[in-house]
């Protein structure tokens, strides 16, 4: 049962990946984009989690033996900016590719690309 976090943190990357792979629509692409760094970002919360644990910062006296861990907390808050700052750059091409082509298939983008 202790390890259940990281198993679904490893199913939730793999659905991700096999949208990458499996699909054909850039925006089913994007999507699994998405759910990927979201797994990431569950496994950097999972990994700093203690069980019993207590926040770094307290106001209200009182012994505190485990603390959770603050460091995958703020790595998590960076990689969520780093993956707005990604989705929009991707949801912008995306756009541009379907103004330009006409169509989300990769298959037939490089079709009509060659």
């Amino acid at each position: 049962m202790a390890n259940l976090p990281f198993v679904v943190v490893g199913l939730l990357f793999l659905m991700g990946l096999i949208a990458i792979i499996a699909e054909n629509n850039l925006f089913k692409i994007a999507i699994g984009v998405g759910v990927m760094e979201s797994a990431a970002n569950m496994f950097l919360v999972v990994l700093g989690y203690r069980l019993k644990g207590d926040i770094p910062v307290k106001f209200l006296p009182g012994p505190v033996d485990v603390y959770v861990l603050p460091t995958p907390q703020a790595l998590t808050l960076t990689a969520i900016v780093i993956a707005l700052a990604t989705s929009a750059l991707m949801l912008s091409l995306i756009v541009m590719l379907y103004r330009h082509y006409g169509t989300l298939d990769v298959r037939e983008i490089r079709r009509l690309r060659g």
